[in-house]
């Protein structure tokens, strides 16, 4: 398991780019969302902790996973952002629909990504147990939406100096 040993949460802030002029929205599943609230608190937290703006953080929720890349786009469309984050938990039950929800949203959110050329960043658990989903979502494996916001910023950062 790639994070077994690994917090999630842990970074080294003076490698981060100060992100006091990036507008970056954030799309939250309902659903799991015992899950997706913390995984939110954690990416709002490491934004703000890193120099993004309140005011320049837009949050939305939608139904679930499967949505997500939609819900993305609809942000980008507004032209309003520089990136976005996607937030879902995907726990697997007993049928494949948990393979095709998977693989649908983690398709969806690169192609909506490539299409509008700015970062959308797959902050989506695709965990066995519920167990798993708490373990990455503020428990012992730290928050997967404080590594999403680090990449976000990160890639944000990318761009613009790319663009320069």
């Amino acid at each position: 398991m790639a994070t077994s040993e690994k917090n999630l949460s842990e970074y080294r802030k003076e490698t981060i780019p100060n992100g006091a002029d990036f507008r970056i929205g954030i799309v939250v599943s309902e659903w799991n969302e015992s899950i997706t609230s913390n995984l939110c608190k954690g990416s709002l937290t490491a934004l703000l902790d890193n120099g993004v703006k309140e005011e320049n953080i837009i949050v939305h929720e939608c139904p679930g996973s499967f949505e997500l890349p939609l819900a993305s786009q609809y942000l980008l469309e507004t032209n309003k952002v520089d990136g976005v984050i996607a937030i879902g938990s995907v726990i697997q039950g007993e049928t494949k629909h948990f393979d095709f929800v998977c693989n649908a949203t983690a398709l969806g959110v690169k192609d909506v990504s490539l299409k509008y050329n700015k970062p959308v960043i797959f902050c989506v658990l695709t965990d066995n147990t519920m167990q798993q989903a708490i373990d990455r979502s503020g428990g012992k494996h730290g928050n997967k939406g404080t590594e999403a916001a680090i990449a976000c910023i990160k890639m944000i950062a990318l761009k613009k100096k790319i663009e320069l």
